[in-house]
Formats: structure tokens, C-alpha cells, sequence
């Protein structure tokens, strides 16, 4: 099954002037030829495209939405300057190649990057994995060893080691996330203020500061046909600060049918807490990180709190007529049920 689409026509972009630019900037890569373009129309915030070649050769475009959105979660130079540098250490992080700064190119700065092949799974498994639990877990165990992975890398070896400011990173990100849920709520939601007070008053100190992908999930990678993972997308958030922020967005994502987020993360996606139980996820990463998780619950509340803001400022989108993509519509209620989860954790 292709995993690209025609291009939507609120995302369409000048063709011909990108295709010029990237033929004289990347005459290795694109040879002067024509260039076709489609889109990847999974994932819900930044656009990914392809470009083809004359020669068939594939790229993937990356830029941000349209419209007015939080730059901190549409960094295109960021997620450049990361993968520029990490697959030389993390190969499971694509190659990129070249950022366009230039606003007037494709309607918003982007970058080019390397194609990976494999599938992203979102809301079902592939058919070939359907009765095939070992294929799942591997999934799963891959998943958890990769982060683990990620967190082992030293900054500095790989060029990376001003990426972040590491000293205070989780107070910044509490406040942070609070001022975008305040710019981007299109209703009052009390336990979204509940959460960020919570969050304010029980941070633990950091074990170690490392890479973060910060916003590390299962639709955010790429699996081969034996569950092995291929890549890691969506580096645009990376920065650097306490590893457990990463473990606990993982852990926050990872749905159970009895966690009170499997309605939002479970039942019309593929649930991945159903191959491997947290439990176990929790003590494989320690293990194989070194880390000490006994403040892992802050981690999965702080991540809750996140994703609801994120789900918010993505619904606010299609509220303002930004997008018409109409799955966003029932992004409605999310936000709301995921501040409730966040409550229950930090209790």
C-alpha cells in the first residue's frame, strides 16, 4: 500500500519554484530533471512531502504548517541542525541534507532529508503482522531499546552539545507548555491548571542530561517487516535535558485497555500497552539506561499535560479554518480527558 498521497489543496505549494531551487542548490541530489512531488498524510502537525527525481531517486521535504503555530513545535532549522549530525551515532535518525531559511520557496522555511522504506504504524498493524505476536513485540522491544539508545549518546561527540540548556529544562517546559495551553485553548479546561500546579511544585532533580527526541512515540518511527524499527522521525522538538521526560512521553502514549487514556490513545490506534505491559517497559529501559524511574509517574503527568496542549493547538488550527483536514475534528473532547489522566497520575 503507498504511503503517499496526493497533495491536499490547503497544502499545496508553488511546485515549479521549489523544484528549481532544489535542482540548482542540490545539483547532486537532483540532477536538473523534473521533479514530482506528493505528500505523506499520516501525522497531525508539520507537513511532510516527497520529491522524485528524474532518476527515481526519493527525498522527503519537511515544513511547518500554515498559519500562525509555536515555533518550539515547528522547527524545521532545529530538526535540520539534529539530523545533519545524529545518524552518524544514531542510525535510526534519517540523514538530512539542506535547510531552506527562505520563507518565499515553499510557503514556509524547510529542509530535505533522506526516504527511509518500512511502515509507519498509527491505527492498525500491518496485515502481516496480525497474527504474528513475536513481530509485535519486537516492535514494542525495539521501541524501548532505541530510546534507550538515544539517551547514551554523548552531546559534545556528536556536535550537538549546545542543542539545549539542560539546567532547569522540565521548570521551563511546565511553564512553557502552560503559556502555549493559554494561546492556543478554545475553552477553560480546570484541570489543565491543576496539572501545570501540580507539575510546578513536585519536579524531581534530574539523574543525568541527554539528547531528547521530545515527542517520542510509536507513529513517530518507521518499522521494517520483522518489527525492527528503520527510523525515527520528528526531531524538530530535540533539545537536551532529563531523559526521563522522554521515557515518560513514551510511557504516556503506551495505552493499556484499563489506562484511563486508551480512549484517546488505544481504541482508534494501535495499542501497543496490549503486546507489552508497562510494566515491563519500565523495567527494560531502566535496565538497558541505567536510569532510577521511581519518579516516573511527574514524567508521565508532565508528558499528559504536553500532548493535551499539543492536541489543542492542532484542533485550534482546524477551529480557525487552517486546515480542513477533518480528522481534527474530533480532537474536540481530547484535551480535556488528557488533563483528567495527568490529575490521576500526579496524585
Amino acid at each position: 500500500m503507498p504511503d503517499t498521497a496526493p497533495i491536499r489543496p490547503e497544502e499545496q505549494f508553488d511546485e515549479a519554484a521549489v523544484a528549481a531551487y532544489l535542482s540548482s542548490t542540490l545539483p547532486a541530489l537532483f540532477d536538473g530533471g523534473p521533479i514530482a512531488f506528493d505528500q505523506f498524510p499520516g501525522g497531525a502537525a508539520n507537513l511532510t512531502y516527497r520529491a522524485v527525481a528524474v532518476d527515481g531517486s526519493e527525498f522527503v521535504l519537511r515544513r511547518a504548517p500554515l498559519g500562525d503555530v509555536a515555533r518550539a513545535g515547528h522547527d524545521m532549522e532545529r530538526e535540520h541542525r539534529v539530523l545533519s549530525r545524529l545518524w552518524r551515532a544514531f542510525p535510526l535518525a534519517p540523514r538530512a541534507f539542506h535547510y531552506c531559511a527562505d520563507p518565499s520557496i515553499m510557503g514556509k522555511p524547510f529542509f530535505v532529508m533522506e526516504r527511509r522504506h518500512g511502515v509507519v504504524v498509527r491505527n492498525e498493524w500491518p496485515s502481516s503482522f496480525e497474527d504474528d505476536p513475536n513481530r509485535k513485540r519486537t516492535v514494542a522491544g525495539s521501541l524501548v531499546d532505541a530510546l534507550a539508545d538515544l539517551h547514551a549518546i554523548d552531546p559534545v561527540a556528536v556536535g550537538l552539545g549546545e542543542l539545549g540548556r539542560p539546567d532547569g529544562f522540565v521548570e521551563r517546559q511546565i511553564a512553557g507548555w502552560s503559556r502555549r495551553w493559554d494561546r492556543a485553548k478554545t475553552r477553560e479546561v480546570a484541570a489543565m491548571d491543576a496539572v501545570a500546579k501540580r507539575l510546578a511544585e513536585r519536579i524531581p532533580p534530574p539523574q543525568r542530561a541527554t539528547i531528547l527526541h521530545n515527542d517520542y512515540k510509536l507513529d513517530n518511527t518507521m518499522v521494517a517487516g520483522d518489527g525492527s524499527l528503520v527510523a525515527v522521525f520528528d526531531w524538530d522538538m530535540a533539545t537536551l535535558g532529563d531523559p526521563l521526560v522522554d521515557a515518560g512521553t513514551m510511557l504516556a502514549y503506551w495505552a493499556q485497555p484499563d489506562d484511563p487514556t486508551y480512549l484517546v490513545f488505544g481504541a482508534n490506534a494501535v495499542a501497543i500497552g496490549s503486546v507489552m505491559p508497562k510494566d515491563e517497559v519500565r523495567e527494560r529501559y531502566a535496565d538497558r539506561s541505567g536510569l532510577d524511574l521511581g519518579s516516573i509517574a511527574f514524567y508521565e503527568g508532565l508528558a499528559l499535560f504536553r500532548i493535551a496542549v499539543i492536541i489543542e493547538q492542532i484542533y485550534a488550527r482546524y477551529v480557525a479554518g487552517q486546515t480542513s483536514d477533518e480528522r481534527f475534528a474530533a480532537f474536540e473532547p481530547l484535551a480535556p480527558m488528557l488533563a483528567e489522566a495527568a490529575v490521576t497520575r500526579l496524585r
